[in-house]
């Protein structure tokens, strides 16, 4: 009988970590005739003035600005915007390239964003096909299909939850039975130690430390030429928060090219110690 493939998650922030900047700053904000500084200036303060979530202050800023500047927000219109968003090198045969590499272990790789950016933007790009599931903010629509509300907001704390939900299968965000059932961590479809997040920064911190410390790995990645990036991502090694930090090369032979397939490699071998030991 045929050996079941082994699970392997990886999951990734997206602006800073997949992309080099914010991707609404790519089309939509220059769409708003603002620029990309006052925009945010706008939103930290909505959200100080309101004793608000920065997320939902910067969604509601959208929709607000949108309207002023007669911009459409329908689904289709933000997939649009997205698809201006540029890429890191390598990020386009990224996920068909890794998960070919674990087929051939007998790996079976998932990709998921988790992400305090939008969804529907990200549904815009050329590499949306590769991931599982999208976790990242987003909008509900009006009749006319206009989005009008905040239907998710994910920060940097929620962003955990979203890593709970592929360790134990629970997938669907609206559903909450199997979330905050307990169930034993041999019987959860994805363990912790055939995870690995990427991200490039602060918000990323509390989901590259639960990884970590549940024996899988995390690796900060930072844009080659940024001035402080890499002793921003090395702070996080030395802190013990995240395994490796890297450039955001995602080409062939590249460090976390190379890194992510050892990875795939120690969980191969980590079953094989398993199946030994009975």
């Amino acid at each position: 009988m045929a050996k079941k493939h082994i699970p392997f998650v990886i999951a990734y922030d997206f602006d800073g970590t997949l992309s080099p900047g914010n991707m609404q700053e790519y089309d939509f904000v220059p769409a708003l005739k603002i620029k990309p500084a006052v925009f945010w200036q706008e939103a930290k303060a909505m959200a100080q003035e309101q004793q608000a979530d920065e997320i939902l202050a910067y969604m509601r800023l959208m929709i607000e600005r949108a309207q002023a500047a007669k911009v459409r927000v329908s689904k289709k219109d933000f997939a649009d915007f997205g698809a201006s968003i540029q890429l890191f090198p390598g990020v386009e045969d990224w996920f068909k390239r890794i998960t070919a590499y674990g087929r051939t272990k007998g790996i079976k790789v998932e990709h998921f964003i988790i992400s305090s950016g939008l969804r529907e933007m990200i549904e815009g790009t050329p590499i949306n096909k590769h991931f599982t599931r999208v976790y990242a903010s987003g909008f509900m629509y009006d009749h006319n299909g206009i989005a009008h509300w905040p239907a998710l907001a994910v920060n940097y704390t929620t962003k955990t939850q979203y890593l709970f939900r592929i360790n134990k299968g629970s997938l669907d965000v609206h559903d909450n039975s199997v979330i905050n059932k307990f169930v034993e961590p041999s019987e959860r479809p994805v363990p912790f130690s055939n995870m690995v997040f990427i991200g490039d920064g602060e918000t990323d911190i509390p989901s590259m430390r639960l990884v970590k410390n549940q024996g899988g790995h995390s690796i900060a990645v930072y844009s080659k030429g940024k001035r402080g990036a890499r002793e921003k991502a090395q702070k996080l090694v030395d802190e013990g928060r995240t395994n490796l930090a890297t450039t955001a090369d995602y080409t062939e032979n590249s460090a976390i090219d190379r890194a992510v397939k050892a990875m795939i490699d120690k969980a191969i071998s980590m079953r094989t110690i398993a199946e030994a030991n009975g």
